[in-house]
């Protein structure tokens, strides 16, 4: 292969010297004729280089998959380009970043938190075993920092930061977080996790599944040394497991995790577990353990709103180095609703679809990605339908909800309106306003709020609303 996948355990450096980007810029002018404008941007724009040592120039990129992908489709570019600059035996080497730290960071680490089995010692085989020799197995790029607030999550994300400030000595103990598939219940455990370790480098954190704890249990048991196994665990002093409710059923597992849960809990260690269901919902666990589940806090994450999935998007797409035209991400985020990992697929999709047709991103084709994601996606609501379903409900002309009439039954129509028009659409807050006689975002951002109020104290209107919005989502099957 003509490139060559290094990844270096050397800070990322700062003050490149002239020629490292003097070469590089030359082999980004070959690659610019090559390469449409988006995928120009999205592929070589975050690319830095290093040192060059010889023949040899050193990049860094923010990603594994972001190296694989250059790796797939543009190896010939970027031998062209390379070879141009350093001669035939010109080369290139990579460097992969965690783009959270900044830190370089080994194809090992980058495969996440749970490690091959051949690949983990199983500890408690080993009298005597040191806490230093315990990897916590956590994932580093799963931080607070990362993980953006919304109502759906944040009882649960402030729990997550009390307990990391002071890891057994909140109430919060255990810490019990629950909720459908791909919500961010294993990101928040990890962020705990890593905020100890950054914070408290003297504690021991241990993330672990519930099948990874139940398969190194059969394993005690095999060997006869159970003991060791619950020692080991006693050592902890910060214990995530997760999807605790594969233990279902397994009454030996549940056994001896009884025992361990009260060791640490009595020895004032704390434990973090999630699930995809509250405790009282675990069916085939023992009672004991599910009282024990509900001494502390049990916080839910439920789906996250449209503005909380803007914000999830877009803090992916900054991670990742790519931007999206406002109107493509409204779009992904107005059909992708609950859950946040197809979010994050979608993205990844939506990059590579770019790059691989040379075709810009817009919203055909990101209709095209999400019909992979979703079985059905929403047919587009104009804001000219919501404007005339509006003006015939409160029997108005849709020129005065346009116009700049101050009569207050005009108005709450036109501020329904707007407030229909942006939950329900794809449109930017800046094209809303534009529907509405040339009115500015936040004219849209005041009738919205407006509303709200309105919903909040007055059941005659919240009636009205709810009434208006099932007629625009049954015309999506008409």
């Amino acid at each position: 292969m003509f490139n060559e996948f290094r990844p270096q355990q050397t800070e990322p450096s700062v003050h490149m010297p002239k020629d490292y980007e003097k070469l590089w810029d030359s082999c980004l002018n070959v690659i610019r004729q090559n390469v449409n404008q988006q995928s120009f941007k999205t592929w070589f724009g975050p690319i830095r280089p290093v040192k060059l040592e010889g023949p040899v120039l050193t990049i860094q990129v923010p990603n594994k998959f972001f190296y694989e992908w250059l790796e797939e489709h543009y190896v010939n570019l970027l031998k062209k380009s390379i070879h141009q600059e350093l001669g035939p035996e010109g080369r290139l080497e990579y460097q992969v970043l965690l783009p959270s730290a900044n830190q370089p960071v080994t194809e090992k680490e980058d495969h996440g938190p749970i490690l091959p089995t051949d690949q983990i010692k199983n500890p408690f085989v080993i009298p005597g075993i040191k806490k230093l020799k315990i990897e916590s197995r956590l994932n580093p790029i799963y931080t607070f920092k990362n993980y953006v607030e919304g109502d759906c999550n944040r009882l649960a994300r402030s729990a997550g930061m009390a307990v990391a400030k002071k890891p057994g000595e909140t109430a919060f103990n255990p810490l019990f977080i629950f909720g459908d598939v791909g919500l961010g219940k294993t990101h928040l455990a990890h962020a705990v996790g890593n905020d100890v370790l950054q914070n408290q480098p003297n504690k021991t954190v241990l993330y672990v599944s519930s099948e990874k704890f139940t398969n190194q249990f059969i394993q005690s048991l095999k060997n006869n040394a159970t003991d060791d196994f619950v020692n080991f665990y006693q050592m902890i002093d910060v214990l995530i497991v997760d999807d605790i409710q594969f233990l279902a059923n397994k009454k030996k597992t549940q056994e001896i995790f009884f025992h361990i849960f009260n060791q640490l809990h009595q020895s004032g260690k704390q434990l973090i577990l999630t699930s995809d269901r509250p405790p009282k919902d675990l069916d085939g666990m023992e009672e004991r353990l599910i009282s024990r589940f509900k001494w502390g806090l049990s916080a839910d994450l439920s789906a996250p709103d449209f503005e909380t999935r803007i914000a999830i998007l877009e803090k992916k797409m900054n991670r990742e180095g790519v931007e999206l035209p406002y109107n493509v991400t409204e779009f992904i985020c107005f059909n992708i609703k609950k859950n946040i990992r197809e979010l994050e697929g979608v993205l990844i999709s939506l990059i590579a679809q770019s790059s691989l047709n040379r075709q810009e991103i817009d919203i055909d084709l990101a209709k095209n990605v999400i019909k992979k994601f979703v079985s059905q996606i929403s047919k587009e609501i104009t804001v000219e339908f919501i404007q005339k379903l509006v003006a015939e409900h409160f029997d108005v002309s849709v020129e005065k909800l346009q116009g700049k009439t101050r009569k207050r039954s005009i108005v709450i129509a036109r501020q329904l309106s707007m407030y229909l028009a942006k939950n329900m659409t794809n449109q930017s807050l800046k094209a809303i306003g534009e529907n509405f006689g040339g009115r500015d975002h936040s004219t849209v951002i005041y009738s919205c709020k407006a509303v709200s109020d309105l919903l909040d104290t007055d059941p005659f209107f919240k009636d009205t609303v709810d009434e208006l919005e099932k007629k625009i989502k049954m015309s999506l099957h008409g």
